[in-house]
């Protein structure tokens, strides 16, 4: 495990790497004292310890509790180019966890499907009401897509393989096929 005292990707120096875990690391909070939170993220479980008007609190809670990992386009301000940030979202914003934000969106793409992956939990984008939703549609942990019909015109491989078993017509059992039951042995020896 490894800590630091910047927030959570927030630089090249201190990159969280999803495939580590466990990971332990401080973050940034805005309404704890100290403006910062201890967090500790396991597989399967988040462990969260911050201290709010002196009063210090754990939070252990099952990674099936968030929402899952959303990415997010933060503006730039005063002439700093635009960031992508990766969210462990929740339903109450002040528990949501930035993973990792840079300036690289091939990055931030890479990072949010790895740590969806990783954590097990649905990959998110912003909707239009202000929530999140799910970029894929799916049906527990499967995909649903469109039947892409296989085309074959223009690969490589096309002049290597016979077309002919694509043309042809699956077997069908004929209503009259013999059966043969109690049988010892069908096949005729000399």
């Amino acid at each position: 495990m490894r800590s630091g005292g910047c927030p959570a990707g927030s630089s090249r120096d201190v990159r969280l790497d999803p495939f580590a875990l466990p990971l332990a690391f401080a973050a940034i909070d805005a309404a704890a004292d100290g403006r910062v939170r201890h967090i500790e993220l396991f597989r399967e479980r988040l462990v969260m310890r911050r201290s709010i008007a002196g009063m210090h609190m754990a939070f252990n809670m099952p990674l099936s509790a968030f929402a899952g990992v959303a990415i997010r386009l933060n503006a730039g301000e005063g002439g700093e180019p635009p960031t992508v940030a990766v969210v462990l979202e929740h339903k109450d914003p002040g528990l949501a966890l930035p993973l990792f934000h840079s300036t690289e969106a091939d990055e931030a793409f890479a990072e949010w499907h790895n740590w969806s992956k990783v954590l097990g939990v649905p990959q998110l984008v912003a909707d239009d009401e202000g929530g999140w939703r799910e970029p894929f549609a799916r049906m527990g942990g499967v995909r649903i897509e469109k039947v892409r019909p296989r085309r074959r015109r223009h690969s490589c491989l096309k002049r290597r393989r016979p077309s002919m078993p694509l043309r042809r017509k699956g077997g069908r059992l004929k209503a009259d096929a013999s059966v043969y039951r109690g049988e010892r042995e069908i096949i005729a020896r000399n």
